[in-house]
């Protein structure tokens, strides 16, 4: 198929094309951006005026539930939520049941999103056997049936050694392990932040200083295993720096922050509203602000959406007995263009933050507006407002804080290779 968007505004943060044009697309690849080549002609035209036409959102690590927990989403609904929101690729995590540790569950997963015709979604392997911290995983079977990386998520390795070789055992697969900083002496019982407001709350405190050494000591071991790391979901500011300072000594690392740890602090809990309640933890003001700075600067590689949906009785209980995770698929566009016009990063940044960058830290080609590119794209409109309710979420999850909220900004329509995953105009 050849297809033609014309009237959009083109944003190419790799290449800062930034301006109203046509797009052609033929055979799943971007053919040319501006005119056509002489004689050709569309099977199919798609009037873009009046949306931003960029490179479809990439989310490094998102709970699709399935297999084991059906009962709180499916991968085919969330991959074509993931569609709805703009995303073309989403990063399953290994904790599922059975966990990803195997060939066999990769395979399940890969081909249940397929058959749901929405995002692609790839999957990230169990650096540990179910993801218990113990004995490590088939690092290179895994590899061989299609992971992109691996992690042991929030599950702490408690034994240094085993980390150690795990990394080690990573490096010599060529697989990236994502890694999400938490000591787990100092985390291991606390929910929020630690400060005055979990002081209030009476809810017992996660210290910043819990991500912090975590960072330093894989760092360490990083290094000495010559494995490439990314630092999922940063959270503290004085995580920021010895990241950066690793990546200019030439130490391959790469960070994400979440777009809810951008938009929130642990002031927004309130009275104990478990829509808040995430790991790692909402932090200060001035976390928030840190975050902010570093993605500008490009310290901070990526802005993932973290999706976590839950059924309702995970969320229908008191604070400290409810499940940690916000759904975020639905309101991740929404909450991008919120950062935007708060004045936290240009819209460029903020694309580059959430589908340029994903891609090269997944080592994919992708993420970009140039001929020859896979026709990856999301086609939104910034200034459409719409209800966040269940009749408008796409996601099986309703657990965020959006929730019968007004947001600003929509997608209209969403191509993988080349192919409509979701479209709610029609072309003309």
């Amino acid at each position: 198929m050849r297809l033609r968007i014309h009237g959009g505004r083109l944003i190419d943060p790799s290449s800062g094309h930034d301006a109203v044009g046509e797009l052609w697309i033929e055979d799943g690849l971007i053919l040319s951006l501006g005119r056509a080549p002489r004689g050709l002609k569309a099977d199919e035209s798609f009037d873009a005026r009046g949306l931003v036409v960029a490179p479809g959102f990439v989310d490094l690590g998102s709970h699709l539930r399935d297999p084991g927990f059906e009962h709180k989403a499916t991968v085919v609904r969330e991959a074509r939520a993931a569609a709805a929101s703009g995303f073309t690729t989403v990063c399953c995590t290994p904790d599922t049941d059975p966990v990803i540790d195997n060939a066999a569950v990769v395979e399940h997963i890969t081909k249940r999103a397929a058959d749901a015709g929405g995002a692609r979604v790839l999957c990230l392997g169990a650096l540990t056997v179910g993801l218990e911290g113990q004995v490590l995983s088939a690092m290179h079977a895994l590899k061989a049936a299609g992971v992109v990386g691996l992690t042991n998520l929030e599950r702490a390795i408690k034994d240094t050694a085993v980390l150690k070789h795990a990394l080690a055992y990573a490096a010599s697969a060529e697989l990236t392990v994502f890694l999400q900083p938490e000591d787990y002496w100092l985390g291991r019982q606390g929910q929020i932040h630690e400060g005055a407001v979990s002081t209030r709350l009476g809810i017992p405190g996660i210290p910043a200083a819990a991500e912090v050494i975590a960072v330093h000591r894989d760092l360490t071991l990083a290094a000495a295993a010559d494995a490439r790391v990314h630092f999922c979901r940063i959270s503290a500011a004085d995580s920021v720096k010895p990241i950066a300072d690793a990546r200019r000594r030439g130490q391959a690392v790469s960070a994400d922050v979440s777009l809810a740890h951008l938009s929130f602090t642990v002031d927004d809990i309130g009275h104990y509203d478990p829509n808040f309640y995430v790991r790692p933890p909402l932090r200060a003001a001035s976390d928030r602000s840190a975050l902010r700075k570093a993605v500008k600067a490009g310290a901070i590689d990526a802005i993932s959406a973290g999706h976590e949906p839950h059924d309702g009785d995970a969320k229908a209980a008191p604070f400290g007995v409810t499940e940690p995770g916000m759904s975020t698929f639905d309101t991740f566009l929404p909450a991008l263009l919120a950062q935007v016009a708060a004045g936290a990063f240009d819209l460029p940044t903020a694309l580059a933050a959430a589908s340029t960058r994903p891609h090269q830290i997944l080592g994919r080609d992708g993420g970009r507006l140039v001929p020859g590119s896979v026709a990856d794209l999301t086609l939104f409109d910034p200034a459409c407002q719409w209800q966040a309710n269940a009749e408008t979420l796409h996601s099986s999850g309703l657990n965020t804080p959006y929730l019968n909220q007004t947001l600003t900004g929509r997608v209209v329509a969403t191509l993988v290779g080349g192919q409509w995953a979701y479209r709610n105009s029609s072309p003309v």
